[in-house]
């Protein structure tokens, strides 16, 4: 049996994101979006998805290029001169696993994050992290830690399978999303063991940023058995204060409500939803 969730992140990075958003799920086939608690357009992401109770909304854990929920004070290792996360990524993921000052900073903003989630009143239906910084072994456990305490045992694991890939004929893995599965894989194995659902299969990997119907429609032809979660990063403009360089944020919006798109969706037969409707 195939099972099929359509997530959006990056919800309530900006009005442009949560527009996109909204509109991909009532006319396309997006079924869950990823909310960033912290970032600027973060209560108008929760308001549209108060009025949207078919859209699943999860939490995206943000550690990096955006700005805490804790003070700037609280969390001064996070963080650069102007209080936002800091952008060096490898160094950060060093300094977490190595300093226990900076780990405890992490964990007490992760734990801030869900518990912003919460304030919500909203139904948390899965959680990821923001450049699947949450691979990051120290981050993983932080993150299932607290998402245990609220029962929503539910995360992205993105491990893309190749195969898949290669079968669309737009094009083969790379060389750096191989190496992100891999170690994914080792992620998924501990999740489960923890109790957590993890999709089979995760794609948007190697077409981060350029998720084009000419890409996800063959994709969603050659869908695999099991549970699938496809992630995009749509928009209602292609330039916005946030926005990733290069990134085609509004062909990615048209995909997810191209009537091919649509079509190949409704004939992988998949029961589509949330993650709490397919796990």
């Amino acid at each position: 049996m195939k099972r099929l969730v359509v997530t959006a992140d990056d919800f309530g990075l900006a009005v442009e994101v949560n527009a996109a958003i909204e509109a991909a799920h009532r006319d396309g086939i997006l079924t869950a979006a990823s909310l960033m608690v912290g970032a600027p357009a973060a209560a108008d992401a929760v308001a549209r998805a108060r009025r949207l109770p078919d859209l699943k909304v999860g939490l995206h854990v943000v550690l990096l290029e955006s700005r805490p929920v804790l003070s700037r004070e609280t969390v001064p290792d996070l963080v650069d001169a102007k209080g936002r996360f800091r952008s060096d990524m490898v160094r950060l993921a060093f300094e977490i696993f190595f300093r226990p000052a900076v780990r405890a900073q992490m964990k007490a903003e992760v734990a801030a994050q869900f518990a912003a989630f919460a304030e919500t009143g909203l139904l948390l239906d899965h959680v990821n992290a923001h450049k699947h910084f949450h691979l990051h072994p120290t981050i993983a456990d932080a993150v299932m830690a607290e998402a245990e305490k609220l029962c929503a045992k539910r995360l992205r694991v993105p491990v893309e399978p190749a195969t898949v890939i290669a079968a669309t004929g737009q094009g083969s893995q790379p060389f750096g999303a191989r190496l992100t599965v891999a170690w994914a894989r080792r992620l998924a194995v501990l999740a489960r063991k923890r109790g957590f659902f993890v999709p089979d299969a995760v794609f948007g990997l190697t077409w981060t940023g350029a998720m084009t119907a000419e890409r996800v429609a063959p994709l969603l032809e050659n869908l695999p058995d099991g549970a699938s979660e496809i992630y995009f990063h749509p928009a209602t403009a292609d330039t916005f204060p946030g926005h990733a360089p290069g990134y085609l944020y509004e062909d990615e919006l048209a995909a997810l409500t191209a009537e091919r798109v649509i079509e190949a969706a409704r004939e992988t037969g998949a029961a589509r939803g949330g993650f709490l409707d397919v796990c």
